[in-house]
């Protein structure tokens, strides 16, 4: 039986969602005005923060997840490798699998590929792909591989002669 939420803890679930949601507008905007990016990253920490209060670790874990793509759409690998390891962290501590799972290693294939890391990448990538097949939603399962097929990466040139 789950406890009653007081509040105080309504509010912080409400900002939860909506900060997510807005983070997620702007994510999808094709081009976003520097201080659109600002907003995007206080947005992701702010609800982040208020999943801490009131969220299940499948919320930390998401919360996390948003943090490291909002930091891979920006360009900037270190805080997006940080927040990437931090969701699979609490999907592997709290065991958390299918989509969630998936998309931890979705994160890290993601931002080494960002930084150009083939190996590693690939070590994630071949994580996800396992992942992404134990989840159980066919409309779900569908989606993750489309969004794990946009990784980009490049190889390194390797000469013949």
């Amino acid at each position: 039986m789950s406890k009653k939420m007081t509040e105080e803890e309504k509010i912080h679930k409400q900002f939860a969602v909506d900060l997510f949601n807005a983070t997620w507008e702007l994510l999808d905007k094709p081009v976003r005005t520097k201080e659109e990016n600002d907003q995007m990253i206080h947005s992701a920490h702010a609800s982040r923060y208020h999943w801490g209060i009131v969220g299940a670790p499948v919320n930390l874990a998401r919360g996390e997840w948003q943090l490291a793509r909002v930091y891979t759409v920006l360009n900037r690998p270190e805080p997006a490798h940080y927040h990437a390891l931090r969701s699979l962290e609490i999907c592997l501590s709290h065991k958390i699998g299918d989509f969630d799972l998936a998309y931890a290693y979705e994160a890290l294939a993601r931002v080494n590929s960002l930084q150009n890391r083939i190996i590693e990448c690939h070590h994630y990538l071949k994580h996800a792909r396992k992942a992404g097949e134990a989840i159980a939603e066919q409309e779900d399962r569908d989606h993750f591989f489309q969004d794990l097929g946009s990784i980009q990466i490049d190889e390194p040139f390797v000469s013949v002669d």
